[in-house]
C-alpha cells in the first residue's frame, strides 16, 4: 500500500483548488473522487439532440440521471431538490459559469443584523485568494461595481447583449443597482482553450472550454506535479486510531472491493451534502454520532438558496436565446438588510437567457396546453429570443432543525446509507422571496414587457448546498475551526461549502474555492505542526 501525506476525498471546486496548492509543497497528495473525468467530445452540446440529455445523463438531479458514481438523495421532504455531479470536476461540470464573490457585510452579519452568526474569517483574509482563483480559473468582468471592493480582471465581461441592454434600461429607469455579471468563462482564447463564443448552454459542458471547470483549469496542474488521482473510487469512512488520530479511510474501488489508504492528514471535499454524509457514516464504538461531531452539528444548519423565477416576456427579438445562460447581468439593489422591508439580509437578482429551444417549447406547453397543434410553430416563433427571465437568489439563514441526515432505508450501490434532507423555508426567507419577486415583476415591466409570471421556490435549484459543519472558534457550536480543521481531529479537515457560516446572497463557487486556497495554505504552512 502506498502510504501518503495527504488524502484529499472529492475533486470538484474546492478539492481540485486544494489539490494544485499542496503539490507545490513537497509532501504526497492523492485525490479519490467517486466519479470520473467527462470527455468534452461527449458533452451533449456536441451532438444535435443535445437538450434530451437535461432530462437523462445530464440532468443535475442524481436521482434521475442514476449513473454508477451517483448516490441517491432522499429530499422528498424538501421543497427544493438537490442537484449533485460527481466527476473529476464535480459540478462545476454541469455549473452556469456565474462567479460573484461574497460581500465584507456576509461575514459578520451577526454584527451588523443580530442575526445568525458571524465568521470568524473576514473577506480581507480570503481576498488574495480570490483574487488567485480568479487567475487560475480564468473570471471575465468589468471593475468599478459600487457594490464591492475594487476587484480587477484579466478578461473583459461576458457581453450582455440586446437581452442585457433592455432590462438595463429598466434598472435605469428605476434607478437600481445592476452590472455585467462576474463570469468563470473567459471571452478569449487561453492556451488550448478557446473564448466564449455564445454557444449558451454553459450547463451542460462547455466543449469550447470556455467555461472555467476545474476539470481544465486546476487539475491539468496539479496532475504534472505528481498528484495521485483515483477515480471510480468510493469512500465509505474515515478510520480513527484508539488516540483518536484520523489514519486513513476505508473505500470500494470501480470492482466494489473494500480497500484502506493510510494517511497523515485528511481532507474533505465532497460538498455540502457529501461531507456530512461521509462524517455521519464513519461510526465506531468510540464515536457511535461519526466522525467530528461532538457538537451534533454535522449535517446542522443547511442552507439551500431558494430561488425564485419571475419571466418578462417582449414584443420584439431581444437574441436572449444568444450567449451563457446564466451570465448576463445582475443586480444587489436590495442584498443588504433594510429593517422597513420586515426581513433580515436580502437577495441578487440574476438575469437569465433563454433556454434551448426544447425547454422552451416544453415550459411553452406545460403553461398552455394548446401550445401545441398545427399554429405550433408559429407560436413558437412569438416567444423564443423574446423573453427575458430573472432568478432571485435569496440569501437563506442558518436554522439547525434544516439538516442532513442518514436513510438507513436508502442505501447506494456499496450499501452505504445514503443523505436525507431535512428542510423547510424560515419565514424569513419566504418574506425575501415574496419581496424578490414583486421587484422582479417591477423590473420587467419597467423594461417593457408585455406580460410577466413569476414563481417560487423553484424546485429543481439545489445546486447552492451549505452549511452542514459550520465553522466556528466555539468546539461547542462548531464542527470545524478558522482553517476548516475539525475541533474533534487535528489531522482532518474540510475545505467546501459545508463549512459556511451563512449562505449570503450570491452563488458560492468563487468563495468555496477561495477558502480552499486559504485553508490549504494553512495546512501546507504547518503540516509537521498539525500531524505531529
Amino acid at each position: 500500500m502506498l502510504q501518503i501525506d495527504i488524502l484529499i476525498i472529492g475533486s470538484g471546486a474546492s478539492g481540485a483548488a486544494a489539490a494544485w496548492n499542496l503539490s507545490n509543497s513537497g509532501l504526497s497528495i492523492m485525490c479519490i473522487e467517486q466519479g470520473t473525468f467527462v470527455n468534452s467530445e461527449e458533452y451533449p452540446t456536441t451532438k444535435l439532440n443535445w437538450e434530451l440529455e437535461r432530462y437523462n445523463r445530464f440532468n443535475p438531479s442524481p436521482n434521475i440521471r442514476n449513473l454508477s458514481s451517483d448516490y441517491p438523495i432522499n429530499d422528498s421532504e424538501s421543497p427544493i431538490s438537490i442537484a449533485n455531479y460527481n466527476a473529476v470536476g464535480g459540478s462545476t461540470i454541469l455549473y452556469s459559469g456565474h462567479f460573484p464573490r461574497f460581500h465584507p457585510s456576509d461575514f459578520k452579519v451577526n454584527k451588523l443584523d443580530k442575526v445568525a452568526s458571524d465568521w470568524p474569517i473576514n473577506y480581507e483574509d480570503l481576498e488574495p485568494y480570490y483574487n488567485l482563483n480568479d487567475k487560475m480559473m480564468g473570471v471575465s468582468g468589468l471593475s468599478g461595481d459600487p457594490a464591492y471592493p475594487e476587484m480587477t480582471f484579466e478578461y473583459q465581461h461576458v457581453p450582455i447583449g440586446k437581452i442585457g441592454e433592455k432590462i438595463a434600461k429598466g434598472f435605469n429607469k428605476l434607478g437600481w443597482h445592476w452590472w455585467p455579471s462576474y463570469s468563470a468563462i473567459i471571452t478569449k482564447d487561453r492556451g488550448n482553450r478557446g473564448g466564449c463564443i455564445n454557444l449558451g448552454p454553459c450547463n451542460m459542458g462547455c466543449p469550447q472550454g470556455a467555461k472555467s471547470s476545474v476539470d481544465i483549469t486546476y487539475w491539468p496542474l496539479a496532475l504534472q506535479n505528481n498528484v495521485i488521482l483515483k477515480t471510480q473510487c468510493t469512500v465509505k469512512e474515515i478510520v480513527v486510531n484508539e488516540f483518536n488520530k484520523i489514519i486513513g479511510v476505508n473505500y470500494f474501488d470501480k470492482d466494489k472491493q473494500l480497500l484502506f489508504q493510510e494517511a497523515k492528514l485528511v481532507i474533505l471535499a465532497a460538498s455540502g451534502v457529501g461531507t456530512p454524509r461521509i462524517l455521519l457514516n464513519s461510526k465506531s464504538l468510540n464515536f457511535p454520532n461519526g466522525l467530528a461531531n461532538s457538537s451534533g452539528l454535522v449535517g446542522k444548519n443547511l442552507m439551500l438558496h431558494p430561488l425564485g423565477y419571475v419571466e418578462g416576456e417582449f414584443e420584439e427579438d431581444i437574441e436572449s436565446n444568444l450567449g451563457p445562460h446564466g451570465c448576463c447581468v445582475l443586480s444587489q439593489e436590495f442584498y443588504e438588510t433594510d429593517v422597513n422591508r420586515g426581513f433580515f439580509r436580502g437577495y441578487t437578482m440574476q438575469v437569465l437567457r433563454t433556454p434551448g429551444a426544447l425547454e422552451t417549447a416544453n415550459n411553452l406547453f406545460f403553461r398552455d396546453k394548446k401550445f401545441i397543434g398545427e399554429m405550433h410553430h408559429h407560436k413558437f416563433r412569438l416567444k423564443y429570443g423574446k423573453t427575458i427571465g430573472i432568478s432571485i437568489i435569496i440569501e437563506d439563514l442558518p436554522e439547525e432543525t434544516n439538516s442532513i441526515t442518514l436513510d438507513d432505508n436508502l442505501i447506494d450501490n456499496f450499501g452505504i446509507p445514503c443523505p436525507k434532507i431535512n428542510y423547510k423555508l424560515s419565514e424569513n426567507s419566504k418574506k425575501i422571496l415574496i419581496h424578490g419577486l414583486e421587484r422582479g415583476k417591477e423590473v420587467l415591466n419597467a423594461s417593457g414587457a408585455n406580460s410577466v409570471l413569476q414563481f417560487g421556490p423553484v424546485r429543481n435549484a439545489g445546486w447552492h448546498i451549505m452549511g452542514t459543519t459550520k465553522m466556528g472558534l466555539d468546539a461547542s457550536k462548531s464542527v470545524v475551526n478558522q482553517y476548516g480543521q475539525t475541533h474533534d481531529h487535528r489531522n482532518l479537515f474540510i475545505v467546501d461549502s459545508s463549512i459556511f457560516v451563512t449562505s449570503a446572497a450570491v452563488n458560492p463557487a468563487s468563495t468555496i474555492q477561495a477558502l480552499s486556497l486559504y485553508i490549504s495554505d494553512y495546512i501546507k504552512n504547518n503540516f509537521n505542526q498539525i500531524i505531529n
